[in-house]
């Protein structure tokens, strides 16, 4: 079978250039196309040169040639990023913190609205993870509003001192199988946190890089609401390997929840995001079990996550228990054999899914490779 030149040029047209809203055909940006018998070589410019970029172009043009011209072809894809394009990017100079020894995979939680429930669903992927044999830390970046202590039943600890290779460093608090720190621990129940952002900055450096985590297969950070001071702090504190984004379906946070997606695909962040939870997705009452109610609107988050082209790590209902389970200090997702704790697991397994996905189209931020463990799909074995 000949290959035609045509039908792979159109499938090309399926593919984003890496710069601005058109495809790689309206852009300008493939340079040539060979065919020689069942093989394929196309020359495309990148205007992104990280590796990351030119791999994501590299697998969508893979696929759009697959799935729009010929599934059968051995497709060879030569990316050129021009010499203006470099130089932009050096000017830019990347944000891109240094590796965080022994922990593996780093994932911020953000949400663009405060009381959509980030810290409440950090808290239960955060045990989720360890009930599934992971090794888990827990950063509570949100330096105004710190809730961990809380939720995990750990008010009154306090993180202790300990020195290693000569360094005197803080040993994190362990609860439920998850090390722990957050700004909570240092200031009073009743003490506000009225801090300038160099100050919430160095706080926050200070728990990352001054402090005992060992080995982690995830440290989770739950970041504050908003897009500001601390999350450019932690891209530029520590490589992060993917987001994930929590919203209500509500259609005020579904707008701030696109912001947060927009912030860590800026050029100058670049950090995958693994998909979007919708929390309060809607309420059942004890009494009538099978009714549901969409209080906040219905589907926004999943709609929004069909739009912006991000997976969607699932719906987790309003329950009454989850909201217990936080105050007294044990995550809902210990509630064993109930669905709002089925529930919440399916959601940490479809985030390490597509943590899975992210790091076999995408080279890592840093070298960052686990195994999944039981419990967790897909139970065939791959490095994260």
């Amino acid at each position: 079978m000949k290959y035609d030149k045509s039908q792979i040029y159109s499938s090309l047209k399926h593919v984003q250039a890496t710069e601005g809203d058109q495809n790689l055909i309206d852009a300008g940006h493939v340079r040539n196309i060979q065919v020689f018998g069942d093989e394929v070589e196309v020359d495309v410019i990148s205007m992104n040169p990280t590796l990351q970029a030119k791999k994501k172009l590299e697998v969508n043009i893979l696929k759009a040639v697959h799935e729009h011209a010929y599934p059968k072809a051995k497709i060879k894809v030569n990316v050129i990023v021009p010499e203006e394009a470099k130089q932009k990017a050096a000017a830019q100079q990347q944000i891109r913190g240094e590796e965080l020894p022994g922990v593996k995979n780093i994932i911020a939680v953000a949400s663009g609205k405060g009381g959509v429930g980030k810290s409440t669903l950090t808290a239960n992927l955060a045990v989720s993870l360890a009930k599934m044999g992971f090794k888990v830390g827990l950063v509570d970046a949100d330096i105004y509003g710190p809730s961990m202590p809380i939720m995990f039943d750990v008010v009154n600890e306090r993180p202790s001192s300990i020195e290693v290779n000569g360094k005197k460093l803080m040993d994190p608090v362990e609860a439920h199988g998850v090390k722990m720190l957050s700004i909570g621990f240092f200031a009073g129940t009743d003490q506000a946190v009225v801090w300038r952002g160099p100050m919430a900055t160095k706080a926050l450096n200070q728990m990352i890089r001054d402090s005992h985590w060992g080995d982690l297969d995830f440290m989770l950070i739950d970041l504050p609401p908003g897009t500001g001071d601390i999350h450019l702090s932690l891209v530029q504190a520590v490589p992060v390997t993917g987001a994930v984004i929590v919203s209500t379906p509500q259609a005020i946070a579904l707008s701030d929840a696109r912001k947060g997606v927009a912030m860590f695909g800026m050029d100058s962040i670049n950090v995958p995001v693994l998909g979007i939870v919708e929390n309060m997705s809607y309420f059942s009452p004890e009494e009538l079990p099978d009714n549901k109610y969409y209080i906040f609107g219905k589907s926004g988050a999943k709609n929004l996550t069909e739009e912006l082209k991000v997976p969607f790590l699932g719906e987790v209902p309003l329950v009454q228990s989850v909201r217990e389970a936080g105050d007294v200090g044990r995550p809902a997702v210990m509630q064993e054999n109930t669905p709002i704790a089925e529930t919440l697991k399916k959601v940490a397994q479809n985030m390490v899914e597509s943590l899975v996905e992210r790091n076999e189209n995408l080279p890592p931020t840093e070298a960052v490779r686990i195994t999944t463990m039981a419990g967790c799909s897909p139970k065939k074995e791959k490095t994260v």
